[in-house]
């Protein structure tokens, strides 16, 4: 028996990973309590993904729970015990605006829920494979050090520098300033890496850049292109706050990081922590997404400039990801940024 435990398994990365299991013949144990409509509002509610899950997969199974309430995680935990192989933690607070409003609700969720996860795991499935959606936020500021040249369009880093192909995992984490959800993520981050060292659990952090796809509850304070998307298919205005809009991003289908999630599953490795993205394959500044929908759709979209960036916000961030495509060869990525806007969009005019 294959089974799995997903938390967050409505959102972006957990029902893409459901699905990804199912199809491989897994029994999926969903674990999400829609928390994302009680920080983002109905632009963040994930109830369809969930409702469709439940009707067109008969071997998902849902629990409306929260991460942080660990008796409720525990029931679960204890009735499939050493059955369970593989473990998903994607649930989280994802926001930086929102970790300044409700700083111990932010903590509570994404630093103390997984402590609650890897708990849970070293005491009834010791031997599962536990997956975690780190964050390139755990970098806090250091980013932004680097040396950087304007063009029309997008910041871009000078060549002659260490990351000009994108920041890899030798960035440091210390001596810089974090966002709090950064510092929330990056708790979270050296505790999985922890539990490897110290209890051997088959840890692994993915330290990702803009994680999208058509699955995505975009809001405001959260998923840069689908909610572009949607901001441009409902003629709202869209809010550029800081670096010009030209701030780089990599983006990576959440298809792609679930592929990446299985092939780590099937060889994992110590010390498992690896920077995730689009890379160089799958970037754009949001002038450069803006551009492609205004051609794409005909329209102009209606844009608001304000100049101060927002904490933690990252004025160009590629990833490098040769540390995992080293280890496991195979991999590619299979969606470009073109493709990935095209697909949302689809899902938003279709």
């Amino acid at each position: 028996m294959s089974l799995a435990i997903i938390t967050g398994s409505s959102g972006l990365v957990g029902s893409e990973t459901a699905k990804f299991l199912l199809a491989k013949g897994f029994d999926v144990i969903g674990i999400d309590n829609n928390e994302r409509k009680k920080l983002f509002g109905k632009d963040g509610d994930t109830n369809s993904i969930k409702k469709d899950l439940i009707k067109n997969y008969k071997k998902y199974k849902h629990f409306n729970i929260d991460i942080r309430n660990l008796s409720g995680l525990e029931k679960i935990f204890k009735k499939y015990n050493k059955n369970i192989n593989f473990i998903l933690h994607a649930a989280a607070q994802p926001s930086h605006d929102w970790a300044y409003k409700d700083a111990m609700k932010d903590f509570s969720i994404n630093a103390l829920g997984t402590l609650n996860m890897l708990e849970l795991t070293k005491k009834y499935c010791p031997n599962s494979v536990f997956i975690f959606t780190s964050t390139n936020k755990v970098y806090g500021d250091n980013p932004n050090k680097l040396n950087f040249v304007e063009t029309k369009n997008r910041w871009t880093v000078k060549k002659n520098q260490k990351y000009h192909q994108g920041i890899d995992e030798s960035m440091s984490i210390d001596s810089c300033k974090h966002s709090l959800f950064g510092v929330s993520k990056a708790y979270a981050d050296l505790l999985v890496q922890e539990y490897n060292k110290n209890f051997g659990i088959k840890t692994a952090c993915f330290r990702a850049g803009c994680i999208t796809g058509p699955n995505h509850s975009g809001a405001k304070l959260h998923g840069f292109l689908s909610y572009l998307v949607k901001s441009c298919v409902r003629d709202k205005k869209y809010q550029l706050i800081g670096y010009k809009g030209k701030q780089v991003r990599d983006n990576i289908h959440s298809y792609d990081l679930t592929n990446a999630f299985w092939f780590f599953y099937n060889k994992p490795i110590d010390n498992a922590v690896f920077n995730i993205g689009g890379s160089n394959y799958s970037n754009c500044s949001i002038l450069e997404a803006i551009s492609y929908l205004e051609k794409k759709l005909r329209i102009k979209v209606r844009k608001e400039i304000i100049s101060k960036p927002r904490i933690g916000d990252h004025q160009w961030y590629i990833s490098n990801i040769n540390k995992f495509k080293k280890t496991y060869p195979q991999f590619k990525l299979t969606y470009n940024t073109e493709k990935i806007l095209d697909e949302i969009l689809e899902s938003y005019v279709f």
